[in-house]
């Protein structure tokens, strides 16, 4: 199944509620079921940036390195000027991602973490990972 991997916090945001759009650089025309992965990559919890983040998950763990839910990725729309002015409407998802124009929103819905998350190395970009839940 596809996967997609993401540094944390923001992988917990994702799998605690509080965040239902990736922001990235590039578009995909994927649309499905997608499993999400967070990255081994350590955060700097001194960053001004970061302590906001898990601010709004006080004492959930990262789960570096683990796949970390499975979710469907319903849509994927470019960031103009018209969806720019509606996400500041939602201050705690604007927090949460990189908006500005040229970038897309990654619109994921029916977010289920797992149980147990599942060790895995993740990849850049889309990937396909065969792991066992």
């Amino acid at each position: 199944m596809k996967a997609l991997s993401l540094r944390e916090p923001w992988a917990a945001l994702i799998v605690a509620g509080k965040k239902r759009i990736e922001t990235r650089s590039w578009s995909t025309r994927y649309r499905g079921a997608l499993y999400l992965h967070a990255s081994a990559a350590k955060i700097d919890e001194k960053d001004p940036h970061i302590r906001r983040l898990l601010a709004l998950i006080p004492g959930v763990p990262m789960q570096y390195g683990h796949v970390v839910c499975q979710c469907r990725l319903a849509a994927c729309l470019p960031m103009d000027s018209v969806f720019l002015a509606a996400i500041e409407r939602y201050p705690i998802e604007r927090l949460c991602g990189e908006y500005a124009p040229g970038r897309f929103a990654w619109i994921l819905e029916d977010i289920e973490p797992l149980t147990r998350p599942v060790p895995a190395k993740g990849m850049l970009g889309l990937w396909e990972w065969e792991g066992n839940l």
